[in-house]
């Protein structure tokens, strides 16, 4: 391979490329610089060190997911952006499996608190501003839809589908009308809540 031109998002690219094609837990800084043709020690001028690269990919992933919900959730409110939102995650796990990896993980806080992850949470916050939850609300909302959406998705890709029918495409869809019908009927704190 011919040698590149080292940047951070150079290095980060390659890494999250490798990610994709070898799983989340093959990328070191070892393995990336071999897939670039440098040596290591060449890469830390760029990436501070493994911890950083991991996080680097994070916010690279949010970045590619958020221009896909943005796009599929332009236009459209409640039941349908609800859809077009967890179907981009669906569509960006299969095309990109190691940068969904890369999702699944606790960041750290260059990826939580990059522009990427900013603006994944506004279009998260627009998607529920077609339900109206007050707004000590939605951070539970927020919660239930990541859930629903990771839980499957990570499900799905273990195989745990692969011995029943009808197949995943059926739950996937009722899941999906489960929470539309959920966010429409939200409960509201009330003093008569039973606590755990």
């Amino acid at each position: 391979m011919a040698r590149i031109s080292l940047s951070a998002a150079a290095i980060i690219a390659g890494a999250a490329d490798l990610a994709d094609e070898a799983g989340f837990d093959g990328v070191t800084l070892s393995a990336v610089a071999r897939r670039l043709g440098v040596q290591t020690p060449s890469l830390y001028s760029h990436v501070r060190d493994r911890a950083a690269l991991l996080d680097g990919i994070t916010a690279l992933a949010l970045a590619e997911l958020s221009d896909r919900v943005a796009v599929a959730i332009a236009g459209r409110s409640g039941r349908l952006a609800l859809h077009g939102f967890a179907q981009a995650h669906r569509e960006f796990a299969q095309a990109s499996p190691g940068r969904w990896q890369s999702l699944e993980r606790r960041a750290g806080p260059a990826a939580v608190e990059s522009g990427a992850a900013r603006t994944f949470v506004a279009l998260t916050d627009a998607v529920l501003l077609g339900y109206g939850l007050p707004p000590g609300e939605q951070v539970h909302a927020t919660r239930l839809i990541g859930a629903t959406i990771n839980g499957f998705l990570t499900l799905e890709r273990i195989g745990s589908f692969d011995h029943s029918q009808p197949g995943p495409e059926d739950s996937w869809r009722r899941a999906l009308d489960a929470l539309d019908a959920l966010l429409l009927v939200w409960p509201t704190d009330s003093p008569d809540r039973i606590q755990p």
